[in-house]
Formats: structure tokens, C-alpha cells, sequence
């Protein structure tokens, strides 16, 4: 499989992520502010999300549309591909 156009911004996103990660844990080990750890969490919960749905449209607009051109899989093969990769919106 190729990789798509949108994977390396969502790479860059889920790295950002993982920093933000490790220094949530660290926060909670200095035991830092509750406030300043759950901006840090909504952050990383943000990132996350947007990362899932970009991977998600990325699918629907290429690897689908290109099934479904292509004849490569049937049109309740797509359907039913698409319903499943929708529910992780």
C-alpha cells in the first residue's frame, strides 16, 4: 500500500502527541497543577482526533474512491467498508 499524502502531517501530529504525552507524566510525578495536566491531556486528546479523522477522510476520499472507480471490490463491499471506518469518527 502507498502512503497517502495526509500521513506525514498525521506522523508529525501523533509525535507532537507523544511529547505532550511524556511530559504529562512527568507533571504528574512533580505533581504539578490539575489544571495544567488536564490542558495537557485536552491537548493530547485534540491532537489524537484530529490525527483519527484526517486518517479517516484520507481513506474515504482515496482508498475507496478508488475502489469503487477501479471495480476493484463491489459496491456493498465499499458500503460496508465505509460504515466500518465511520464509526472511528
Amino acid at each position: 500500500m502507498t502512503t497517502h499524502t495526509s500521513h506525514p502531517s498525521i506522523i508529525k501530529r501523533l509525535k507532537r502527541a507523544e511529547g505532550h504525552l511524556k511530559s504529562i507524566i512527568t507533571m504528574l510525578e512533580e505533581d504539578r497543577s490539575c489544571l495544567d495536566i488536564a490542558q495537557q491531556l485536552q491537548a493530547v486528546e485534540s491532537a489524537i482526533s484530529s490525527a483519527k479523522k484526517t486518517l479517516v477522510h484520507d481513506h474515504i476520499d482515496h482508498c475507496l474512491e478508488h475502489a469503487l472507480q477501479s471495480r476493484k471490490q463491489s459496491s456493498s463491499e465499499s458500503i460496508r467498508e465505509f460504515k466500518a471506518i465511520t464509526k472511528y469518527l
